[in-house]
């Protein structure tokens, strides 16, 4: 596991020279270069440090890790501007182990952060390409006794999202259809439950054939 000073670092370096294709400020290398030079994650070129390709893999799961933080805390835990980006640094480093391909499926594989720059695709956001191409569709479009798994949720409503999560209707949840009016009845594990039309469009489920 790379330590926070060297994937702050990473991060740094990967949006200076891979996103903005510039090279970055000198000082920029006074914390991590020991750390991230020992792990071969950078080297010197023309006396700059430069990421290698190994460290180009790191410096983008650190940059997607971070912008991911920064839209669950604003779509789903309601953090206001002023707090996102120091609480996304700190959030960035705990994403780890998978936990990022989570917060990702249950945000609906965003594209881009708050600030509008682009979150860096994982193997998550392409397969949910594929699924939606083949057999994901929205909860109101289900007959009923359909049977699914949810898929993800296509809301950024904070509001909507909250509702959902209370229902526990998470990604990998089993769901069935047990009517669709006058409102859209539906069972998650023991519990049914009831929704209106727009709540029943965010729901994505992949669904049994």
């Amino acid at each position: 596991m790379i330590n926070p000073e060297v994937e702050e670092l990473l991060e740094s370096l990967y949006q200076y020279e891979i996103e903005d294709g510039r090279y970055p400020p000198e000082n920029i290398t006074e914390n991590g270069a020991d750390g991230a030079t020992s792990l071969k994650l950078i080297k010197l070129h023309e006396e700059k440090y430069k990421l290698t390709e190994a460290g180009k893999e790191a410096g983008k799961s650190v940059v997607r890790r971070h912008r991911l933080a920064e839209r669950l805390l604003q779509d789903v835990l309601a953090v206001g501007p002023s707090h996102i980006e120091e609480d996304a640094c700190r959030f960035e480093h705990v994403l780890q182990d998978e936990v990022d391909q989570k917060v990702c499926i249950l945000l609906g594989h965003p594209t881009h952060c708050p600030h509008g720059k682009s979150i860096p695709q994982a193997q998550c956001c392409r397969k949910a390409q594929v699924d939606l191409i083949k057999e994901v569709r929205p909860l109101c479009d289900a007959r009923p006794e359909s049977e699914g798994t949810v898929a993800y949720l296509a809301t950024k409503d904070n509001r909507q999202v909250q509702k959902l999560l209370a229902m526990g209707i998470l990604p990998g949840a089993n769901i069935k259809v047990i009517r669709q009016f006058p409102s859209y009845v539906f069972q998650v594990g023991y519990s049914q439950f009831a929704v209106d039309r727009p709540l029943a469009e965010v729901i994505y489920v992949r669904w049994n054939e």
